[in-house]
């Protein structure tokens, strides 16, 4: 019997790193795309022909016709953003409908969903996660609870489940004296948008992706966000609340380990993080603003402004390690075109010692320790194969494959479909 393989595609950072553009650029490779969790609170930017997306729930295979794409049982989805996400692409003309397939066990976001989000953040003072207040937390939160509320649940007495969901939340906000919100016009939006989601096939995803898997169909699964805001193995407490490493894609579909076949984990060439939490390669100078500016390093979702730093090469190899990854892709390397200097961090200074690994707290004590290399200042955004790469740039490349010891495979050098360059 022929069997298929997925491949998974999943960000190494903290997110932000281009996951969008490169699902875009691998998916004429495979059959089916597949988002395997997160919520609307990520956003994935394309740049096509002139065209500029941004895409919160669907999977990025959706720009390639003819494909299927599956919104997994670990995403959480609210109906209202589906709804305007999902009506944007089909003005573009992106015919949707029948190529896009949501799974009866994905969790839905409600609109106390968000309430609760505000107001538990409300509540931690100075210790704010910055929560991009989508409800996904409560929303996960519910979830593990064993209180959650599931896309197949519309199918059969939605209303009746959902009064007794909303009188739960309602309760709660009540005593915790968060009382001064009125969601009705987003109630009624949210509604409609439910309305507009049974227009799609709503499946058992597991089911469907082992079957496709069965008749040898491929398969790439897309996460959300990065590794280091895995709930898990990212910095805690200031990560998001799902598995947004390789082992996602396994709870987040439905597939065994045993399916796995690439991992395609993405980079930049530099470091960012969006919202509160330890970054041990900030930067807060002009070069920092100056990263920022020339990346246009805000939030795809948030508009918020990228916190922006050097490569972090020991966070890196942690990331590589509990991924498994296979392949790596660098996206943004043109941000550095003109720096006369490129640092890269190699180790910290960690309580009065060196060290190369990971540590159990990167909030205190930690010094990054770097290696300067020469800058290439060379305008790569035309280029359109290695060869045309400036040395310096070659050196910056391999050397970040030694210390990393995994092998850089794509390289983005700008925004756009075309820019990116695949090493032989």
């Amino acid at each position: 019997m022929k069997t298929g393989k997925v491949d998974v595609l999943l960000g190494l950072q903290w997110g932000d790193e281009g996951k969008g553009k490169v699902v875009d650029v691998l998916t004429p490779h495979y059959d089916v795309v597949a988002r395997f969790q997160g919520g609307p609170n990520a956003g994935h930017t394309l740049e096509f022909e002139g065209q500029k997306y941004v895409l919160r729930s669907i999977p990025s295979g959706i720009f390639q016709g003819g494909k299927v794409n599956i919104i997994g049982n670990g995403v959480v989805l609210a109906p209202d953003l589906f709804m305007a996400e999902a009506r944007d692409l089909e003005k573009s003309g992106h015919d949707l409908r029948s190529r896009l397939h949501i799974s009866k066990k994905a969790h839905l976001i409600m609109p106390t969903h968000r309430v609760l989000d505000a107001a538990i953040e409300a509540s931690k003072g100075k210790s704010k996660v910055g929560t991009t207040g989508k409800g996904i937390g409560p929303t996960y939160t519910d979830k593990i609870s064993r209180n959650g509320l599931r896309v197949g649940d519309i199918l059969e007495n939605f209303d009746e489940k959902y009064a007794a969901h909303k009188a739960r939340h309602l309760a709660m906000l009540k005593s915790m004296n968060y009382t001064d919100f009125d969601i009705t016009e987003v109630e009624k939006t949210w509604m409609e948008g439910i309305e507009y989601m049974k227009q799609f096939p709503i499946v058992d995803s597991e089911h469907e992706v082992n079957g496709l898997l069965r008749e040898g169909k491929s398969i790439l699964c897309e996460g959300a966000q990065g590794t280091m805001l895995d709930i898990d193995f990212g910095s805690y407490p200031f990560v998001t609340s799902s598995n947004t490493i390789c082992a996602g894609a396994c709870t987040g579909l439905g597939i065994g380990p045993n399916r796995i076949g690439e991992v395609f984990g993405i980079m930049k060439a530099y470091c960012t993080r969006v919202g509160a939490g330890p970054f041990p390669t900030e930067l807060f100078d002009e070069t920092g603003k100056r990263i920022r500016d020339l990346g246009h390093e805000y939030g795809a979702v948030t508009g918020r402004e990228r916190r922006c730093g050097w490569i972090d090469l020991v966070a890196l190899r942690y990331s590589i390690m509990v991924n498994g990854v296979t392949q790596l892709i660098m996206m943004k390397s043109d941000v550095l075109d003109g720096f006369d200097t490129i640092k890269a961090c190699v180790a910290y200074e960690h309580q009065g010692e060196r060290i190369d690994y990971f540590p159990y707290n990167i909030e205190e004590d930690i010094k990054p320790v770097y290696v300067e290399m020469p800058g290439w200042k060379t305008d790569m955004s035309k280029m359109t194969s290695e060869e045309q790469f400036p040395k310096a740039f070659s050196d910056y490349v391999k050397f970040l494959e030694e210390q990393l010891e995994t092998p850089i495979t794509i390289i983005s050098i700008g925004p756009d479909r075309e820019q990116t360059i695949i090493r032989k």
